[in-house]
């Protein structure tokens, strides 16, 4: 009988069966590395707005409180945008007449709200409540990154579900009570805010390592959430306000907690 296929076909055949075994994993990895490379998530990436508003000017040099703008961030689960009136209660006498502000001049003239520019959106399906995350005495640079120090503001986390669950499922890594708070009988969320002011009055070095990374970041943009500690201490000072605060962690990954 005649040979069907030539010897080359051995090697052909070889080739073939390990460009397959190796290509397909790493066109995998490619993707994934791709969907979670800032091209895609858009981490660390200044969004341009309609009106170049820097949180450093206005957090941080000048001191305004988060609250001033984000109003409904205490108490609703959307954090809120300010409405022109917010801005014009300050811009209506000093900047009058920067160029950058005609946006919010005339949005105040004509009663038509500035578009902004979502930096952080989730999906329809996606359910979160800033409130009940404050209400714990989660630092907003938890999941927003560096805020006070952005000029335009940029994403600071992915978002990504498995970056939600590792928050989730140890909830006392993240939980924490400052000590000044517990001295003065301040509630989780008054901490929050006191942060800012804290580092603003005391710099770095009134700061403990925790409230250090969440000023300033992990310094890796690595997109990671900061503000977590894993000392045997620290934790099981995290385990305590669990059980005063009454979570139950065994619910917190459950589907229905974030998803609708």
């Amino acid at each position: 009988m005649a040979q069907i296929f030539k010897p080359a076909a051995n090697s052909i055949t070889t080739a073939t069966l390990l460009g397959i075994a190796i290509g397909v994993p790493t066109i995998w990895l490619a993707i994934a590395g791709l969907s979670r490379s800032p091209a895609n998530t858009k981490v660390n990436v200044p969004k341009n707005q309609p009106v170049p508003f820097s949180h450093q000017h206005h957090n941080w040099e000048l001191g305004i409180d988060c609250r001033y703008c984000h109003g409904s961030v205490e108490k609703s689960g959307y954090a809120g945008l300010p409405a022109t009136e917010v801005c014009m209660s300050c811009h209506s006498q000093i900047w009058t007449n920067s160029p950058l502000l005609e946006p919010v001049r005339q949005s105040y003239e004509t009663g038509q709200p500035i578009k902004w520019n979502l930096v952080n959106k989730l999906p329809d399906f996606v359910h979160f409540n800033h409130s009940s995350h404050i209400a714990r005495g989660l630092n907003c640079n938890t999941c927003h990154g560096p805020v006070q120090n952005m000029h335009i503001t940029w994403k600071g986390n992915a978002f990504q579900m498995a970056w939600c669950l590792n928050c989730h499922r140890a909830p006392e890594r993240y939980l924490y009570r400052a000590k000044e708070a517990e001295a003065t009988g301040r509630q989780p969320r008054q901490q929050v805010f006191d942060l800012y002011w804290k580092y603003q009055t005391y710099g770095l070095q009134g700061l403990t390592n925790r409230e250090r990374t969440l000023m300033i970041g992990s310094g890796d943009n690595s997109g990671t959430v900061v503000g977590v500690s894993d000392s045997p201490t620290d934790r099981a000072a995290g385990r305590d306000l669990i059980k005063k605060y009454g979570i139950k962690v065994q619910q917190l990954a459950d589907c229905s907690v974030c998803h609708y």
